[in-house]
């Protein structure tokens, strides 16, 4: 049993307490005014484990890789993983620290509690903005050239009726040496304020998350779940901008795609939903954040009695939004048009807390960083449709990278 220690917070982080601490996994929720953090191990669990009632004995912290398909849909690839990437981790943490309401909450595990006060102490204290060094120049992976190759031969699939739509990414990467991504984070979020930013480390590799997708939340027996397709970068004139956004809600490409993805999810949540519960709460609304405009249709349901928030998830992964339509067709042409393996891109990180909430994201916008070889590296993507012109998709997918390195234009 926990003993929780609650006190007034700041909202002041000194991430750099984090540079001792493997692994961790920090979640931001920002529609519920809430941030977790997850630090160290106590044990590490197959999957999370729930109790009847569908809470969770204890936190549990965990991700889940894009390559955890395969197995989840009898899928082959044509790429080669990453060795020492886990495809699905959960973990109980010795130390959990909670920011909710103005108050900041240190739930110590009894076999770990003077570890995890001196953390707390190290933690909740004024951030120090420090430059956090070098990083790049960036390298594209895939050229401009067969960028528009690839988008043409997917857009030749779905005019022959083999999909309706499909996620196509491509990387780019950078050297990274001496840089420090504790600090890096905390730049990054400042300037992102991404509703669903992680950060998670794993021995000498971090991802650094400024996603602005929730793949699903949970409370109690209930499941939220809220694709996200169509996007448009911010304007510093408060006209253009709401030009903006007005076109992004009126585009009639961006509305099907959202539209296609919600209606995958739909089908998703269905196979673990309690009899016609599954309702869509919110279609096509637009979301400003920093950086972008988003696209955002929200769908709820009510667990079957039988299920759980993980059978939720593995129904429902990879997300609609990060995959296409059919959902498995496209999947397989994503193998064969990318040029790497997405590895934890379009995954998820997440926790399970024990008053019954948890809350997944979508793992995009985001730096993977690898300590031991000093490199980094962005994925960015689009949902390539019949009414999609390639050029413009190739742009947004610049805007989506810049967004990003932009916020850690100083490291």
């Amino acid at each position: 049993m926990r003993r929780t220690i609650e006190r007034p917070s700041t909202g002041s982080v000194r991430w750099e307490a984090l540079r001792d601490v493997d692994p961790f996994l920090f979640r931001n929720v920002a529609d519920k005014g809430r941030r977790v953090l997850g630090a160290g191990v106590h044990v590490e669990l197959p999957q999370p484990g729930f109790l009847p009632d569908g809470r969770v004995p204890d936190w549990v912290f965990g991700l889940v890789s894009y390559e955890r398909r395969i197995d989840l849909h009898g899928l082959s690839s044509r790429h080669s993983a990453k060795p020492g990437h886990p495809v699905e981790r959960w973990f109980v943490p010795r130390t959990v620290v909670e920011w909710v309401e103005g108050v900041v909450r240190i739930h110590l595990h009894p076999d770990h509690e003077q570890e995890g006060l001196e953390l707390a102490r190290e933690l909740l204290v004024d951030d120090q903005a420090v430059a956090p060094g070098a990083l790049g120049p960036w390298e594209p992976n895939t050229d401009r050239r067969s960028y528009l190759e690839r988008v043409a031969f997917l857009i030749g699939h779905i005019q022959r009726g083999d999909i309706y739509e499909v996620n196509y990414c491509t990387a780019r990467t950078a050297r990274a040496t001496g840089w420090d991504p504790t600090l890096a984070f905390a730049r990054s979020l400042q300037r992102t304020q991404a509703p669903f930013a992680a950060f998670y480390r794993d021995g000498p590799r971090h991802v650094l998350c400024a996603s602005p997708e929730r793949f699903l939340a949970f409370d109690g027996n209930r499941v939220i779940g809220e694709p996200m397709k169509g996007t448009r970068p911010r304007s510093a004139d408060p006209r253009h901008d709401a030009r903006l956004a007005e076109e992004l809600r009126n585009d009639p490409k961006e509305r099907a795609e959202n539209v296609m993805a919600l209606d995958v999810m739909r089908n998703d949540l269905s196979r673990v939903a309690a009899s016609r519960s599954v309702q869509v709460h919110e279609l096509c609304a637009v979301r400003s954040y920093p950086a972008v405009h988003q696209m955002v249709s929200t769908v709820h349901c009510l667990l079957a009695t039988d299920r759980s928030p993980y059978d939720a998830l593995l129904a429902s992964f990879p997300m609609a939004s990060m995959t296409g339509a059919p959902k498995v067709s496209a999947m397989k042409l994503i193998d064969v048009a990318e040029d790497q393996a997405r590895g934890l891109f379009s995954g998820t990180l997440g926790f399970f807390a024990p008053d019954g909430t948890g809350d997944m994201n979508v793992v995009i916008r985001s730096v993977f960083h690898d300590q031991g070889e000093g490199t980094a590296s962005l994925l960015t993507g689009s949902a390539i449709t019949a009414l999609c012109d390639p050029e413009a998709e190739y742009e947004e997918c610049e805007v989506k990278a810049r967004s990003v390195i932009n916020a850690l234009r100083d490291a």
